[in-house]
């Protein structure tokens, strides 16, 4: 219930499974201070890191930009805004330009710090004296650092009292400030021990999980890649950076990549990546899990899966990566994993396919190869 009404509101894909709500106390309590202070949205209202869809779903009467690196998170917010009778609401990528000129500044604080700074850099030259600034976040993801961001990039900060473990940050912007750009992209060498790819660039822009490093269960996974087999489609699953793809497709020269991940920043990251160190056929893309690739066209799937969806631990991602891999692959297609053994990735591989192998263990992570049964 918001004073602009009541809706109902999922993530996406919808799983009533997992009990997951589509907002939380933070999106309540900036929507009740924008009603509680009388703020003017006429605008451009302009809107990050709505992580569901619930704060443009509850202002689309007022018609804002919703800036999101979520391909999930937008579609989310094309669904709720359809099931509450619509609204116009346009939707940019964190890779699109924003807007010139914003009157209200709504921003839901990213769990990385890195893309925050992007974010607000990009956007400092739209805002202006007079331009409302409110961030949100629950109080665990809301840092001295954080509030040092603002500051530094838009102007002076303070932060409200918490309810409900829940915090907000007013902003007021200061035009002294000198408007630097973005320090994003970032581009390292790899380490040696990295296979295929030890030595060579990768590009990160943003927010990239492990941005600034090569985190260790890829290591492990690039260490084990696989170097024989007639691999004439290969699909870097949750592409990330796109060095595991990149690695394959130096392995393979005559295949064709496919990178997908959920996140534009990670897409970007993963084209950037493989156009430094590669050139054969590839195609980027942002979407859901392997959604959209045909069924039987695969021939290797590579996957290191994430178990957080933002707080929340969940296995469900997992689950819809694997079994998306196991419709897309064609029979005697593989599956390859990498996770943390206490995942128990084995035991949803061996549901979904009828049984797994294990490449290689240590004694945190883990590479299990599943085959594609003939239909």
């Amino acid at each position: 219930m918001t004073a602009w009404g009541e809706y109902g509101l999922a993530r996406f894909p919808e799983d009533e499974r997992n009990g997951l709500r589509a907002w939380d106390a933070a999106d309540e309590y900036l929507l009740r201070h924008l009603a509680d202070e009388a703020v003017d949205l006429a605008g451009p209202l302009v809107v990050v890191g709505d992580r569901w869809g619930a704060l443009a779903t509850a202002l689309a009467r007022h018609r804002p930009v919703q800036i999101s690196d979520s391909f999930l998170g937008q579609a989310a917010t094309r669904a709720n805004l359809a099931r509450n009778g619509g609204g116009e609401v346009r939707l940019l990528t964190t890779r699109d330009a924003p807007p010139e000129r914003i009157g209200v500044l709504l921003v839901r604080v990213p769990k990385s710090l890195a893309l925050l700074e992007d974010q607000l850099r990009r956007l400092a030259p739209g805002v202006h004296e007079g331009t409302v600034v409110v961030g949100t976040g629950m109080v665990k993801e809301i840092h001295t650092s954080t509030l040092r961001l603002f500051e530094e990039i838009l102007g002076p900060t303070r932060t409200s009292l918490a309810v409900k473990k829940a915090r907000l940050i007013f902003c007021t912007p200061d035009p002294a400030i000198p408007r630097a750009p973005s320090p994003w992209p970032l581009t390292y060498r790899l380490p040696d021990g990295a296979g295929a790819v030890s030595g060579r660039p990768v590009v990160n822009h943003a927010g990239v999980f492990c941005a600034d490093r090569l985190d260790i269960g890829t290591r492990f996974l690039l260490q084990h890649l696989p170097e024989q087999g007639d691999f004439r489609r290969i699909v870097d699953l949750g592409c990330g950076n796109g060095v595991v793809g990149t690695a394959a497709a130096l392995a393979h020269p005559d295949a064709e990549l496919l990178f997908l991940d959920e996140s534009f920043q990670a897409v970007a990251s993963a084209e950037a990546t493989y156009r430094a160190n590669a050139g054969g056929r590839a195609v980027f893309r942002a979407g859901d899990g392997m959604a959209g690739v045909p069924a039987g066209s695969v021939d290797l799937v590579l996957n290191n899966p994430p178990f957080h969806s933002h707080q929340a631990t969940t296995d469900a991602t997992a689950w819809r990566m694997f079994t998306g891999a196991r419709d897309a692959l064609a029979p005697g297609g593989e599956l390859w994993v990498v996770g943390n053994r206490h995942l128990g990735h084995h035991v949803r591989l061996r549901r979904i396919f009828g049984g797994c192998t294990t490449v290689a263990a240590n004694p945190k992570f883990v590479v299990l190869r599943a085959v594609r049964r003939a239909r």
